[in-house]
């Protein structure tokens, strides 16, 4: 594994072949450290943190647009100021090199979309912290006097 994950594109996976170890996996994740492993190694899982709903959506459409090209698809779920990514082949029912492709490229897009390092920084703002004579919005993005 000499060349950067996040600079190669996925091969076609066919199925048939096994899924990564846990060994390989583990090899695999020190080029996309923030994520983690789970279900026994059998499928790859990490949370992007942003400023609101607008980045977040934003960062799923790019991704989407990249899970197309690749056609290698992840399971996303997402809302205000998150984004969670899910990877795992499911032809053989576990990990393969493209799942990690897919991080590492999924790392460089959350940078470029504005992604944050920890929920820490990514406080969703309150009714009391709106600026004066704005009308404050719902998380629909009504606002709030136009419901009335």
């Amino acid at each position: 594994m000499t060349a950067l994950l996040s600079e190669l594109t996925c091969t076609p996976c066919r199925g048939g072949i096994p899924p990564l170890s846990i060994d390989e996996a583990q090899e695999y994740l020190a080029q996309a450290p923030d994520w983690k492993l789970l279900d026994d190694g059998l499928k790859l899982q990490r949370t992007f943190w942003f400023s609101n709903f607008r980045e977040a959506l934003g960062f799923v459409q790019v991704l989407g647009e990249l899970a197309e090209t690749e056609r290698h698809h992840p399971d996303i779920a997402f809302g205000w100021g998150y984004v969670t990514v899910s990877l795992q082949t499911k032809k053989i029912k576990g990990l393969h090199q493209n799942d990690f492709i897919m991080a590492a490229r999924a790392d460089r897009l959350a940078l470029a979309s504005g992604a944050q390092a920890t929920r820490a920084t990514n406080k969703r703002p309150s009714g009391s912290q709106a600026t004066s004579g704005a009308a404050e919005a719902n998380h629909d993005g009504v606002s709030k006097s136009a419901q009335t």
